[in-house]
């Protein structure tokens, strides 16, 4: 058995566990975890002959470690070592090892929370930080705690460098690291990534240029599949009919043979070109690789709540991931690591990939939580679900009739929960078998689980299910996935029991693959704008559009599956839906149906208009007028009006505004010194909020908009102002002011502090500046030249006369010398004319 580098830190790890039940194991990727540390564990005492359960984060990963761990006991799969994974499982009597991933184990927990007959469960790659692996350890330590008599033993592997966190996780759990070993990797780096660049290109020309400069085989890091795909049509093209270079794909997609052969050694004499995704960053051990090309990017699902979809998202990955990308080059011999990208663009990346928990769909989630019986605090999370999506994803569940009105799991949640699928698809799968479609529906649930079998042939899911029936022939890299969809339709309809409770008289008409689609999107039922266009609204009120003709565009009504914005696109994109026919609203989709009494303003006419609607979300599907609307109704129908277009939509005079400002600078001083006021708040935000205790018993001779200029808005506010606070309104906050000259001048309550516009010689004589309020209160005094013009604002009046007033009396002698401009105006008769009577 040749040496691994986690062999040195076994005996460490084994003491560890002895003494604890739990532990971190921190190894890079290659060092051998995957393989030596259940077979290291499997004869502890401890373990006392119980299971190992160990959980991968993908179905390949889960099957290439089984055989591996199979293989280094020289049995096969099936015997000690067993594996459990979607579509595919190989245990037998005597399996004392299953490796697991981790909805397998979620699922498994909730049939058997103690996990009666495991003694240890180890979490493997927990770094990459799936929600499936952060809902199984959440539940695995749960069910633990209050289930279990016997020790149950947990161990976090990780390939990246969080192990303290983890360890506080688990109660200060010991943490056990090993080094590796890996060889020297030399990094050569590549020109800076442009904004929108396709990548497919640099990557074939710096692929062909490693085969030409370096021995050995290459691993390919691109995004996803349809950079997979494009890569190899071009190297290909490139490469001619080199014999010595095998072009492999390798994605979670593809056929077993097909995997096994970009994993496998190459054969002597040639060296493999492995085309593969973030699946072979830490997960998979490829035989025969020095070589790393890193195109720097890969493909994350991200949920959007604003739509409450999930679309996936191609974005640079994190400096954690790219050094694990490049560790492959250095597993055998010294290697060499080709990014994508430059160097200072590498010091911008993020330190660590984003947890899927906080970035994910929790309708799933929520689920299995409400089929727990707990809520997300109750439980030891990492990083806990975000409340927003959590609730989001707990709202669509009571749509779809998984939860009461109490918020508790109905038996038709119970249901939902206990099949392996989305909720959206479970609930699918349950109406479609009591309508006595359940042939249909499951193999519309393999395809809206699976990755479009038929891409580039339009949107029209009904082509799909004929390429499924194999009414029509699958070609190319679509016959994988067609049977991949018929070996899943299979499996749902094995979950499918029970006779139809409601069977309809017509399977086998093509209306039903709407509803049924239907039934999983009820927010993405979609009416089209105009007819024959490619614009459509969604039920959830947003809008999408076909992005070339469809066929699917002679619909009025669709049920969309998948839209969605791409890369350099700003509208959502429909790629694939069903027809939907409305009648059936009236039938099997009654349940979405909603019926509401709606007052609308008919902006054009100006008048109120009451109709009785049937909605489906946000799309309406017939008006009924009404007449005779009561006093209440109406009443509540203006007031909306009012909030939405606001109080400018009152009478409002500029006097009136005064005296809303008169009220508001006396309630602010009261506050300010004695922490309440008599005074009410009679703010725009204030009176938006109480409309219906002031505005409301006023509108009974309002129905056209015109009709709001007719109140008396004065009148109706005055009747806020409780005796005796009007006449001390007049007294405490004055419309005007007497001035030395005379004059009454107008205070303008709308500035802060109010302002007092007076012309400079009207205030002669006056030693201080005017104030209001009892006191509590000095303007602003603007001072105007003869032409009204301001030359001065200040609030100290006496500084002004002491300090400044010479310098400007200068200034407007010289530009009004017909004036009176006294050397001491404080002594000086004040006037409003050029000079004073008798000068």
């Amino acid at each position: 058995m040749n040496r691994l580098p986690i062999d040195d830190v076994l005996p460490a790890l084994r003491a560890a566990l002895a003494e604890r039940h739990e532990a971190v194991l921190e190894a890079p990727p290659g060092a051998g975890k995957t393989t030596r540390v259940p077979l290291a564990l499997l004869h502890e005492p401890w373990l006392a002959g119980q299971r190992i359960l160990m959980l991968e984060p993908r179905r390949l990963a889960a099957r290439a470690a089984a055989e591996r761990l199979a293989s280094e006991l020289g049995e096969q799969v099936g015997e000690t070592v067993g594996y459990r994974i979607r579509l595919d499982s190989k245990v037998g009597p005597k399996t004392r090892i299953e490796v697991v991933t981790e909805g397998i184990l979620a699922r498994r927990l909730q049939d058997d929370p103690a996990l009666e007959g495991v003694g240890l469960v180890i979490f493997d790659e927990f770094h990459e930080r799936s929600l499936d692996a952060d809902l199984a350890l959440a539940l695995t330590l749960n069910g633990r705690e209050l289930l279990r008599d016997e020790p149950l033993k947990v161990l976090l592997m990780s390939a990246t460098l969080e192990g303290e966190r983890l360890s506080v996780l688990l109660g200060d759990a010991p943490v056990v690291s090993s080094q590796g070993r890996m060889h020297p990797v030399e990094t050569r780096w590549g020109a800076p990534w442009q904004p929108g660049e396709r990548i497919e290109a640099r990557v074939v020309q710096t692929v062909l240029q490693a085969l030409a400069d370096e021995p050995g085989s290459l691993l390919v890091f691109l995004p996803g599949q349809a950079e997979i795909r494009r890569v190899h049509e071009q190297l290909q093209e490139s490469l001619g009919q080199r014999p010595d270079v095998l072009l492999c794909p390798l994605h979670g997609e593809l056929e077993l043979s097909a995997q096994r052969a970009a994993i496998e050694p190459a054969p002597a004499g040639q060296r493999k070109v492995v085309l593969a995704t973030n699946i072979a960053e830490t997960s998979l051990t490829i035989d025969g690789v020095r070589v790393v090309v890193d195109a720097g990017l890969a493909r994350v699902p991200r949920f959007d709540p604003a739509s409450g979809m999930t679309r996936l998202d191609t974005q640079r990955i994190s400096r954690a991931s790219a050094t694990q990308r490049a560790g492959r080059a250095g597993r055998l011999e010294p290697g060499v690591c080709y990014r994508l990208w430059s160097q200072s663009q590498h010091e911008q990346l993020a330190a660590y990939g984003a947890a899927e928990i906080l970035q994910a769909d929790l309708a799933g989630l929520a689920l299995q939580l409400a089929r727990w019986g707990v809520q997300p605090g109750e439980l030891a999370w990492l990083d806990a679900p975000p409340a927003a999506a959590f609730a989001q994803g707990r709202d669509l569940l009571a749509r779809l009739g998984a939860l009461d009105a109490r918020g508790a799991l109905t038996a038709h949640g119970q249901a939902m929960a206990e099949l392996p699928a989305h909720p959206r698809i479970a609930h699918l799968l349950l109406r479609g078998q009591a309508l006595g479609l359940g042939a249909l529906a499951a193999d519309l649930a393999a395809l809206l689980s699976e990755r479009d079998i038929l891409r580039g042939g339009g949107a029209d899911l009904h082509s799909r299910m004929s390429l499924l029936a194999g009414e029509s022939r699958a070609v190319g890299g679509a016959r994988g996935g067609v049977q991949r969809a018929r070996q899943l339709a299979r499996q749902f309809r094995s979950y499918l029991r029970g006779a139809p409770s409601e069977a309809v008289a017509d399977p086998e008409h093509p209306r039903w693959l709407g509803a049924l689609l239907a039934f999983a999107y009820p927010d993405r039922v979609a009416r089209q704008r105009r007819a024959g266009g490619g614009d459509y609204r969604l039920a959830n009120g947003r809008a999408a559009q076909f992005g070339e003709a469809d066929a699917l565009m002679k619909h009025e009504w669709l049920v969309i599956a998948d839209l969605g914005s791409r890369q350099g696109q700003r509208e959502e994109r429909i790629y694939l839906a069903a027809d939907l026919d409305p009648a059936l609203f009236d039938t099997v989709l009654a349940e979405q149906v909603s019926v509401r009494e709606e007052l609308e303003w008919d902006e054009r006419e100006g008048v109120l208009r009451a109709e009785r609607q049937r909605r489906v979300g946000e799309l309406v599907l017939s008006r009924e007028a009404l007449s005779g609307l009561d006093e209440a109704t109406r009443g509540r129908a203006l007031l909306d009006l009012v909030r939405r277009k606001g109080l400018e939509l009152l009478p409002w005079t500029p006097e009136l505004r005064q005296w809303q400002a008169r009220v508001a600078l006396l309630r602010r001083l009261d506050l300010e010194q004695k922490g309440d006021s008599e005074w009410p708040d009679l703010s725009d935000a204030a009176l938006l909020a109480t409309l219906e205790d002031w505005l409301l018993p006023f509108l009974s001779k309002v129905s056209r908009l015109s009709h709001f200029a007719s109140l008396d808005l004065p009148g109706i506010l005055a009747g806020l102002l409780p005796w005796p606070l009007p006449q001390r309104l007049d007294e405490l906050a004055p419309r005007h002011l007497q001035v030395p000259s005379g004059s009454r001048i107008a205070i303008d309550y709308s500035e802060s502090p109010p302002v007092l516009a007076v012309r400079l010689q009207e205030l002669f004589g006056l030693a201080a500046t005017p104030r209001i309020a009892g006191g509590r209160q000095g303007v602003l005094l603007h001072l105007l030249s003869p032409a009204r013009r301001p030359v001065q604002v200040t609030q100290d009046l006496a500084s002004f006369w002491a300090n400044t007033y010479a310098e400007v009396k200068k200034d407007l002698k010289g530009r009004y010398p017909k004036h009176y401009w006294p050397d001491d105006p404080l002594v000086a008769e004040p006037t409003a004319r050029a000079k004073p009577r008798g000068t």
